[in-house]
């Protein structure tokens, strides 16, 4: 799992010119939005569009979403489980 949450973090750093923001700086239990990693409802939909390509996962429902992006660990657990 940990390998999974730094491939995570380095497609989030470079998805999103995360300027100055190194892997070490990313809390895996933070939030991804709001207070975590301050992406928005905009970085949320590239982060779908990441998903899609790179995992083949589709997510179709707000409260899957809402439960897969509460933090990075989250977001690899679900990953894991979801992946094609």
């Amino acid at each position: 799992m940990e390998s999974l949450i730094e491939e995570l973090k380095a497609k989030i750093i470079a998805g999103f010119n995360l300027e100055g923001v190194t892997a070490a700086d990313i809390n895996p239990d933070a939030p991804i939005f709001g207070m975590g990693l301050e992406l928005d409802s905009i970085d949320a939909l590239e982060l779908v569009a990441i998903l899609e390509q790179d995992y083949g996962i589709v997510i179709l429902e707000r409260s899957v979403a809402d439960k897969a992006f509460a933090s990075l660990r989250a977001l690899a657990e679900f990953v894991a489980a979801n992946r094609v």
